[in-house]
This record gives structure tokens, sequence and C-alpha cells, in this order.
């Protein structure tokens, strides 16, 4: 068999979680001298390397040993819209949505504008690391298809849609039911199973959806088998208090969701930062997930997650970095966020190393129902991954070289590592990201 053949076998530290640490102590599998074989864009074999190397001989060799490689990360909550709003801070979210994510919002009805945007984005997100993410478009139909294209050009794995809004917002954010039915079908057609992208019926919230626009996103994912869904819940008290006064019938926020049999396997649901219990039992029975984000939860003084009331109930929840109103791209900063915030939660949980990796990877990748192909290391699934090394002379390197195990590694790299460390991203094998040379 010739090398290429054999397939290219990468020599580095490595970890991943295929299984929850919620639930499996030793979840968290990890390599001091890792061998990762990919074959055709595939992962064949992962292990000690002296043993992967012994099963292949013939690979070809990528020494990476002075850095660490990790599974792809994976972000179930962002906005396309909003890169350019980053960094709003002392306002709620109400107040935020109308002076500073809207007015942005409004600027993708230009192609052009929603172009440059959307590149940028996609580039934001490969290069702090992220291979996959579940998206808000634009309320544009062109401006989302724009960002299915700069999707499909970086390779990044794209699940989003158009937003779709029909009251309370700004007027030229509004859609008329009819038109939203129309311009998410021909999206669907246009970019749901091509390549990476996978579509994601995408009503805002229950605030700004009447329930004319929740019958055809209904409608949508009845006629087209296969599409996502994703929405907010239970984000801030304002927000809730105004969707009981929308629908007097719903005994709960969910319940306006449920009504048009929008919560089923498959859903993401942002936030629930106030669930009743009866919720949480609802959100569980029905297979949907829960994008948790941290960093935009303190941001907008909403709250913070109440994640051990979820683990009870049986509900799955992965990380979101929630940009514009999060504190940016990096997933690696949102699971660090999400171990400070439960420490001093009312319930408080005490998160390790195998956790964060877990939030940031394999659990998304079920959240998104794509555990088969993506999420962690196991042979057969795409090679998606990225390779940190830590700067010479920086506060990661001393920690690193101090560190007597490799637990204690991986807690320095969700600690200390931005997007200064990331030296290689790869998507199915192939190199989507690397540092411009200095």
């Amino acid at each position: 068999m010739s090398a290429p053949e054999a397939g290219e076998l990468l020599r580095a530290p490595l970890f991943h979680t295929p299984c929850d640490p919620f639930v499996n102590t030793r979840a968290l599998q990890s390599h001091w001298d890792g061998g990762l074989l990919i074959l055709g864009g595939r992962i064949a074999a992962v292990g000690d390397y002296e043993t992967v190397r012994a099963a292949h001989p013939g690979a070809v060799v990528t020494d990476l040993r002075g850095g660490f490689l990790l599974p792809g990360l994976i972000d179930t909550h962002t906005h396309f819209p909003q890169l350019r709003v980053l960094g709003g801070l002392g306002r709620s979210l109400l107040d935020w949505l109308e002076n500073r994510a809207l007015p942005e919002e409004t600027r993708m009805a230009d192609l052009a504008y929603a172009r440059e945007v959307a590149g940028r984005f996609v580039h934001a997100l490969v290069s702090h690391g992220t291979t996959t993410a579940l998206v808000f478009g634009a309320h544009f139909a062109e401006a989302t298809a724009a960002m299915f294209e700069a999707a499909s050009v970086t390779g990044v794995r794209m699940i989003g849609g158009m937003v779709l809004s029909d009251r309370l917002l700004r007027p030229e954010l509004h859609l008329t039911p009819e038109a939203a039915y129309g311009a998410s079908t021909a999206l669907i057609r246009c970019f749901h199973g091509r390549g990476r992208s996978f579509y994601a019926v995408t009503p805002r919230f229950a605030l700004s959806a009447s329930e004319g626009m929740l019958e055809v996103c209904q409608t949508l994912l009845r006629e087209n088998p296969g599409v996502r869904f994703q929405t907010h819940l239970n984000e801030n008290h304002d927000e809730i208090a105004e969707v009981a006064r929308l629908f007097p019938w719903a005994r709960d926020y969910l319940a306006v969701y449920d009504r048009y049999g929008l919560v089923r396997h498959g859903a993401v649901l942002a936030h629930n930062v106030h669930p009743s219990e009866p919720e949480l039992s609802r959100i569980a029975a029905s297979g949907a997930a829960i994008a948790h984000c941290p960093s935009s939860n303190a941001g907008l003084a909403s709250g913070i997650f109440p994640m051990r009331r979820h683990i009870e109930a049986g509900v799955r929840f992965a990380l979101g970095t929630d940009v514009g109103a999060g504190a940016g791209f990096s997933l690696l900063r949102e699971a660090l966020e999400a171990y400070l915030m439960q420490h001093v939660a009312p319930e408080p949980m005490s998160l390790g190393p195998a956790h964060l990796l877990y939030l940031a990877t394999h659990a998304g990748a079920e959240a998104l129902g794509l555990q088969k192909e993506i999420g962690d290391f196991q042979p057969g699934k795409s090679a998606d991954l990225l390779y940190l090394r830590p700067p010479v002379g920086s506060p990661l390197a001393a920690a690193v070289e101090q560190a007597s195990d490799l637990e204690s590694v991986l807690a320095s790299l969700f600690t200390l590592a931005g997007r200064e460390s990331i030296c290689e991203v790869r998507i199915a094998g192939s190199v989507v990201y690397q540092p411009a040379p200095v």
C-alpha cells in the first residue's frame, strides 16, 4: 500500500470524550504520545502512537508534538448578522436587541454588506477552532444564502436558516407568513443536505412570531424531513412576561412551541435560564436540546443557567457563544465561563476538564443529531480537529510545562488558550485554517 493510501498519522498528545462525563466518570480519553490516523477525510484509528503506528506502518507521520489535538469545536447557538455588535455592555436583552442588534440586522438587506459580514463571520468561526455551528441567519433570504455560500467556500459544517418574525421588531425585519414559507422553502431546496450544510427553521422567538408564523414553521418541518429547528426560550424575565401576554392560552413559554409540534428531536432551544419543572420534563421527553450560552447570560444580566436542574431532569445541553451578545467566538472561553458561572450558581455544579471538553464537542454533536459523524475521535467519524500549541514564553506554556498529568493540561488549555494558540484547524481532514505567518 502506498503512503497516501495508508493515510496520515498525526502524532501529538490528544483528548476526546466519546461518552458523557456527567454519567461516566471515565469519559475522557487521552494519550500523552497519541496517534490519530486520518484516511479519506475520516478517523481510521486513534490511540497510543506506537500502537497505531505498528498497525499502520505505511502511514505518513506528521509530528505535532509540542502541541495538542482536540476534536473540532461545535457551537450550538450564534448569530451571523451580529458580528459587528460584539462588545455591547450595560443593557438587558430587549433593550440590547432594540438598540444594538436589530439596527445592525437591518443592514443585511444590502447583499454586498451581508456577503462581507458572512465571510468574516465564517473566518472567525474556524480561526477559533469551531468546525460546526448552528447559526441564526438574517431576516433576509439573500443574506442567509450568502451565509451558506461563505460556509461552503471554507468547508465549515453549517446548520442555519433565515430568521422569521412578523411582529414587534422593526418593520423592515418583518415577513408575512406566506412570504416566510416561500423564502424558507426556496432556501431549503437550495442548501439543505448540500455539502456540509443543513437547514434549520428559525423563528426568532415567540415574542416576534405570530400564531400564523408558528404554523408556517410547523408546515416547513412537516414537509422537509431532516430539517432542524432553533429558537430562543426562557432567556429573560421581561421576555417571558411578554410571551405570556401575547399567548394567554399558553401555560408556559414552552407551550407556545409545543402547540405547533416544534419541540422535538433535532430542535435546539437557546438559553432556558428560567425554566419551570414541567417545561424541563417536556423538553427531556421530546429529545430537544438546550444551547447554554454562559457569557451572554451574564453579559445581559439574564441569569445563571440552572445546569443541575437540567441534568436531574434528563435534558441535554451543549455550549453556544451567542455572538453578538456573548463575549466572542471562542468556545474554549465559553466553556471556562460555564465552569465559573456554575461555581456561583444557586445550585452549584463542579465541572472538570472532561465536562468542558464534552460540552464544547460531543454534546454539541448530540444536540444537532450529528453524533455519528462528528464530536470525538472515534474511528469512522469525520476528521474534524484543532491543533493547539502554547506560544513560547506564554502563561499557557508555563502551565503546561509543570502539569503532572493530561487532565491538568486540558484544564490549562480551557483556562488560558486563546486564538493565538490555535495553529491549525481541519474539517474532514483538510486544513481550513492556519494563522498567517508573522
